[in-house]
């Protein structure tokens, strides 16, 4: 069969239109792919934390808090979590809290997972409370540690911090935050520099104490702010080491500084009688009024963010006159 010229050029001009749509469809995928990797919904930024380098999402829209700590930066930074342990959450966190929008995914110690898998989050912080379960929060979501490093306590925590404003795109809210504690933190190191007076920081649990020297989980007071320590602590475990009463009498700190840990686990506060036994009534802190109770919710189940660090730097100051 021959074709005429006319139908050869028709044919010819069809498949060149189908040509150019075809190309121009792929040029149209390609430019959509692009911009979600620049910046869109699907954006990917790579963090490094305790585990190493982590890709996760440009301002993840469901993101899991199992940290105290980070929980405190997010609320600073004016951004709102998906998933919380709401059950030790302290008052100053009563908003996320009281959100019927944000889901209780269990506790810091013992956390939610179908709760949280059900969220199906974009990100999880987690901390050394939950450090036992990261393979498995990992299969979730990609999972990142905020927890301080008691021997770095302010650098790792202001790492922390900027990696969290990162994330978000908040490094300058985050910059305002971390100089105006800094400099709080710097007005407090001037006025312990020269002071003389040694302190005690104990644990108080069921009759016992725990106490925590320079590099250890409440090391802020000595390798933050600069007051002395009476003791030379050597143990560095995460409960502490256990100190007698006559250890405490004879140590005669000038500052005591005592965390009611069944206060803050179980809501049951001790009675002072029962703490001020006859051998710390000995102490020169107990003399001359320089043992201070801490508030636990700060102090024992929080620490570590923006809110928490702010507050403990302004009990001290306020506390020794």
């Amino acid at each position: 069969m021959k074709m005429s010229i006319r139908m050869m050029l028709g044919n010819l001009g069809k498949i060149t239109m189908c040509g150019l749509l075809f190309l121009s469809a792929v040029a149209c995928q390609s430019n959509s792919s692009n911009e979600k990797s620049e910046g869109g919904a699907d954006s990917l930024i790579t963090v490094h934390h305790k585990y190493g380098d982590i890709a996760v999402a440009v301002k993840p829209e469901r993101v899991v808090v199992l940290d105290i700590g980070a929980l405190e930066t997010m609320k600073e930074l004016g951004l709102v979590p998906t998933g919380v342990p709401k059950k030790f959450l302290p008052d100053y966190l009563s908003d996320y809290r009281d959100n019927p929008s944000i889901t209780d995914v269990g506790s810091v110690i013992e956390p939610n997972f179908e709760a949280i898998s059900a969220l199906k989050p974009n990100l999880i912080f987690i901390s050394t409370r939950q450090e036992r379960f990261y393979d498995e929060l990992s299969e979730i979501a990609p999972t990142v540690f905020v927890g301080t490093d008691n021997k770095n306590y302010l650098s790792s925590f202001e790492a922390n911090v900027q990696m969290i404003a990162s994330i978000f795109s908040e490094a300058a809210l985050a910059t305002i935050k971390l100089d105006s504690l800094k400099h709080r933190i710097g007005t407090a190191q001037a006025k312990f520099k020269d002071d003389p007076n040694k302190a005690l920081f104990l644990i108080y649990n069921n009759g016992k104490f725990s106490a925590f020297g320079k590099g250890s989980r409440f090391g802020f007071i000595h390798d933050v702010l600069g007051i002395k320590p009476v003791l030379d602590l050597e143990d560095e475990s995460v409960h502490g080491q256990r100190v007698s009463n006559e250890l405490i009498a004879e140590a005669n700190p000038d500052y005591l500084f005592i965390v009611d840990r069944n206060a803050a686990v179980l809501g049951k506060t001790a009675s002072r009688e029962e703490v001020e036994n006859k051998l710390i009534k000995m102490t020169n802190a107990y003399k001359n009024k320089k043992m201070f109770y801490l508030d636990p919710n700060v102090w024992f189940i929080s620490g570590g963010g923006l809110t928490s660090i702010n507050l403990m730097v302004d009990d001290i100051v306020q506390l020794i006159q």
